[in-house]
């Protein structure tokens, strides 16, 4: 279904350069992202009270091509049943060809994004026996957006590192995460439509959308567009999980960043800003891929986490990690009480 080394090629072809730096400069960025997740880790476990007893994930400190190649490697393992299926369903010269235009449009898509991500957990990497995923720090991206921000680099690496620790720790310290967030992107993947009329049915309702939706009138996106009922019922699912780990990564840095983030307010404030979007070709680009409704997840999420621990202490919030049934759904992260009462009456 997709090349995955003509997609890996393109992306980091395609990767804009960050932006200038001297080697010391650049070896000076690298050594306190690594140094800000180490000293993050341990506030971060204490603010949550979430620990783990032998789960790791090591900390990695890369470029923009490095993203796009371990984003490739993660697409690859999560799509290849549905690879697999499709592949069998068309002949061997459509296969290579269509194939190669997909690797094509795939590294063009994540060439775009790795300007973007100051952080990634990819809790779908296996390493050594304990190792649970592992944290992707992107010193370029840091780097413009601290000057971008005109704010402290220093306090500002910090801070990103608070967030990015946290998934690290939400992902090591509940040992089933990993394991459904898997089995709801394998049952998406499943609920694909893989023959030729269905596809074609899709697209002929997909055109005429997407005129609104850059022009801001359809708050849907690409992907909700090519998604078939079952797969929008585990997007739904999958919205009230990424909102919970997005939201709460949030509220522990807001918690955490004033004993240890010297400027924090001050980075607070300039980057909500900054999550407003770009303009012109940048903005359209994210309705159309849709990053602005990830941005709410953010906001949606951090209210959700901050009702909850109002309503019945951090220890009744922590619940939320006991088991699957515990995450809070789509329309719970939109009303806390709901999950309050579904959980502790």
């Amino acid at each position: 279904m997709i090349d995955w080394d003509v997609a890996r090629r393109t992306g980091r072809t395609l990767a804009r350069p960050g932006p200038e730096a001297d080697p010391a400069q650049i070896a000076e960025a690298v050594a306190e992202l690594r140094d800000g997740a180490a000293k993050s880790e341990a506030p971060v476990r204490e603010f949550t009270e979430l620990h783990a007893s032998s789960a790791t994930a090591p900390v990695l400190v890369i470029d923009r091509p490095s993203w796009v190649s371990a984003n490739v490697q993660t697409f690859s393992e999560v799509m290849e049943p549905l690879a697999n299926r499709l592949s069998a369903n068309s002949g061997s010269v459509a296969r290579t060809v269509g194939s190669r235009v997909a690797g094509v449009e795939l590294g063009t898509l994540l060439a775009f994004m790795s300007s973007k991500v100051l952080g990634q957990f990819d809790p779908f990497w296996s390493g050594e026996a304990h190792d649970v995923g592992r944290l992707l720090l992107v010193a370029p991206n840091i780097v413009q957006v601290e000057r971008t921000l005109d704010v402290d680099p220093h306090d500002f690496r910090l801070w990103v590192c608070l967030h990015e620790e946290t998934h690290r720790v939400q992902f090591t310290a509940v040992p089933w995460m990993r394991d459904h967030l898997t089995s709801m992107l394998s049952e998406f993947v499943a609920a694909s439509e893989s023959d030729s009329g269905s596809l074609t049915d899709i697209v002929g309702e997909v055109l005429p959308r997407i005129g609104p939706i850059v022009r801001g009138e359809d708050d849907t996106s690409l992907s909700d567009l090519f998604q078939n009922e079952r797969q929008s019922a585990i997007v739904d699912q999958m919205t009230g999980l990424m909102s919970l780990l997005e939201g709460h990564a949030d509220v522990v840095m807001d918690g955490v960043g004033p004993e240890i983030v010297g400027s924090v307010g001050e980075i607070r404030r300039k980057f909500n800003e900054r999550r407003k979007g770009g303009r012109g070709l940048d903005r359209i680009i994210r309705r159309l891929l849709g990053l602005d409704k990830k941005m709410r997840q953010y906001s949606d999420g951090a209210r959700f986490v901050r009702i909850v621990n109002e309503q019945v202490g951090l220890g009744g919030f922590n619940a939320v990690w006991a088991e699957p049934d515990h995450l809070p759904t789509k329309e719970e992260i939109h009303d806390p009480s709901v999950w309050v009462t579904r959980i502790h009456g």
